[in-house]
């Protein structure tokens, strides 16, 4: 009889560009955990069917939340840690003690990480994107008191209503805004990755000091990325946010924390 391992998924719309299986199933290797992870293409109108037919799986250990469901996941799981109102989206769905469904969200973390040692209190930021990672960014950014905030979006009025809720002061511009100088500008939107419009955004008004962070990681080096690179600026690319979001998530999938001592062999792995 083949045994049925238990499992984990990342789960989106698209969903075949994530390397979280990479990451995963790296660390599970290197501990010796029978288990596996994967992605599973979820469309929107099929959220809540996927929903209910992993509660019933006792093999399925929990998922990752990407574009486009990190809002809507929300009305389908318990929230014991009032993310709801917090950060306002789920990127991680997993099974208390008793088998109930719960949701927490370990962007803001994953987001926080490489930029821990960057004094940013007082500083100014920019952001792109409105979603749910650029909401896990603002919580964030809200928790080390940054100074003015410029969000850039589409939608105006859902930019400064989040600036609102998250309690920062600032702007909300549309994209090709001329862009007031800051400390650092974060690409929190889907703009730039494989398969969707890309990012443009002109660095000349941007101070030398300034960081550029982009959460896409498919591609690695994206068109933001290679600007800031040409005008000098230090750069974080999406995979930094993807392992550390990876990490939290791998424990309250599979009990462990992981082997965090390979991470210059997984990352190898991951510019393959």
């Amino acid at each position: 009889m083949t045994e049925t391992l238990p499992y984990a998924e990342v789960i989106g719309d698209p969903i075949a560009h994530s390397k979280s299986p990479i990451i995963h199933n790296f660390w599970l290797k290197k501990l010796g955990i029978k288990a596996n992870y994967q992605t599973f293409r979820v469309k929107p109108d099929e959220l809540a069917d996927y929903i209910s037919d992993r509660r019933d799986d006792p093999n399925w250990q929990g998922c990752n939340v990407t574009i486009p469901h990190k809002l809507a996941v929300m009305d389908h799981v318990s929230d014991p840690g009032d993310v709801r109102a917090s950060i306002g989206a789920m990127n991680t769905i997993a099974r208390n003690d008793s088998g109930d469904l719960f949701g927490t969200n370990t962007d803001a973390g994953g987001f926080f990480a490489p930029i821990a040692d960057v004094p940013l209190s007082g500083q100014d930021v920019i952001v792109v994107g409105a979603g749910g990672a650029a909401q896990a960014v603002l919580f964030a950014l809200s928790r080390i008191k940054v100074g003015s905030v410029t969000i850039i979006n589409r939608n105006v009025l859902k930019a400064s209503a989040l600036l609102a809720r998250f309690g920062l002061k600032g702007q909300a511009l549309e994209h090709g805004s001329t862009l007031p100088p800051a400390r650092l500008l974060v690409n929190a939107s889907a703009l730039g990755m494989k398969g969707q419009d890309e990012l443009t955004i002109d660095l000349d008004g941007q101070p030398d000091d300034a960081i550029i962070y982009d959460l896409v990681y498919v591609p690695l080096k994206t068109k933001l990325l290679r600007a800031a690179e040409s005008r000098g600026l230090d750069t974080i690319d999406g995979l930094t946010m993807l392992i550390g979001q990876a990490a939290v998530a791998f424990e309250i999938f599979f009990g462990q924390a992981p082997p965090l001592e390979h991470d210059v062999e997984l990352r190898k792995l991951l510019v393959i």
